[in-house]
């Protein structure tokens, strides 16, 4: 017969596994840069972070860029291409509370059978934890990290198209919960020519849990998406334009706590059908732009704007530049410094930071 300490250890042992199961998610809900409507749902929701301070200025997506930037591969596997070629790239960014996540990428061309290939890591920190038992006497502390190993190739396959693909092994470990999955990119480029108009298509997180957290299946943040992006010809400037999450039709969030607005008459004033579809359609939309100035474009002022994540993160009772990003890139001799600022609530903004280099131009024989 099981006694009355075994019995309250169990219990104990029980509320702490659900209360560190209820922080953890609430992390991950708060890390990720998908909102409450699509977000918090899947495993591995920190595959959707941007890899690059460029990135992070330019609203949290770049799919139709190429040039030396291995960075942009992350996003899609299809814009890796031979200036690429012995690039490296650090990436850090700071979150609220402690949290942190970067990417480290290389990229490497294989000419004689024309493939463009990278590697790369990516990771998030979510910081340290105590633990308590049910009357908050604390028994010790847990981590929580998160990390996924990537591989990716692109080839040309017609003269203005080029596809890619990107594999990746991803380990989750929040407290003694860990989980292992793999999942693919796929990525397809259109180019006019090299700088001037593009057109892209990307799968991206399309996979599965291997081992699970605790038996359940949460699924992968898969994320399909559609961009255009065109430079100027007498301006020196880009935009883009993307489309993302798109295999979900509805990504409005519906608030349960949402108190119904009344008229003076003390009548509830209706929704407008209208005015919610144009909504539900911007939040489905990036906008970014960036300016390349000097004659060899050793500056870089970037901007950005999500709608979805300014209406989901931002207060209706305060304003806030939630959903908009801002940055810069600069060249210093052989280095690359990128600064990225992603307003994402009123209490502030995440600062992102990437240092990238030409290997080339330290051992020339690599």
């Amino acid at each position: 017969m099981e006694t009355w300490d075994e019995g309250n250890n169990k219990r104990n042992s029980t509320v702490k596994k659900m209360n560190i199961k209820l922080i953890l998610l609430t992390i991950i809900f708060n890390a990720s840069v998908i909102s409450a409507q699509i977000g918090g749902k899947h495993a591995y929701e920190f595959l959707n972070l941007p890899a690059s301070a460029r990135i992070t200025a330019l609203g949290g997506n770049l799919i139709g860029v190429q040039d030396e930037d291995v960075s942009l591969a992350l996003s899609n596997p299809a814009s890796l291409n031979f200036n690429m070629h012995n690039r490296i790239s650090f990436s850090q960014n700071f979150h609220f509370a402690g949290i942190s996540n970067g990417y480290v990428a290389y990229g490497r061309t294989f000419k004689k059978i024309g493939i463009n290939a990278h590697f790369g890591a990516q990771y998030i920190n979510y910081g340290d934890f105590s633990s308590a038992d049910i009357i908050g006497t604390q028994t010790g502390s847990f981590s929580a990290r998160e990390m996924a190993f990537v591989i990716g190739a692109s080839k040309k396959v017609a003269d203005r198209i080029q596809i890619g693909a990107n594999l990746k092994n991803v380990f989750s470990n929040l407290e003694s919960y860990s989980s292992y999955g793999i999942l693919l990119d796929f990525g397809l480029n259109y180019a006019k020519d090299s700088s001037s108009f593009m057109i892209s298509f990307v799968v991206k997180n399309l996979g599965a849990e291997i081992t699970t957290y605790n038996g359940v299946r949460f699924g992968t943040p898969l994320d399909i998406q559609i961009g255009i992006s065109k430079r100027l010809k007498y301006l020196p400037f880009r935009f883009s334009i993307i489309g993302h999450q798109l295999q979900n039709a509805n990504i409005r969030y519906d608030d349960p706590n949402k108190q119904n607005e009344v008229d003076i008459f003390g009548e509830v004033v209706k929704e407008n059908k209208f005015s919610n579809t144009v909504d539900n359609i911007f939040r489905h939309i990036i906008f970014n732009g960036e300016f390349m100035l000097g004659s060899k474009e050793n500056l870089r002022v970037r901007f950005g704007y999500s709608h979805l994540r300014r209406k989901e993160l931002s207060l209706a009772s305060f304003r806030s530049l939630a959903g908009f990003s801002a940055g810069f890139g600069i060249k210093i001799n052989a280095f690359k410094l990128d600064y990225g600022l992603g307003y994402h609530h009123v209490i502030g903004a995440t600062n992102h930071i990437t240092i990238s280099t030409n290997l080339s131009k330290f051992f020339k024989k690599l």
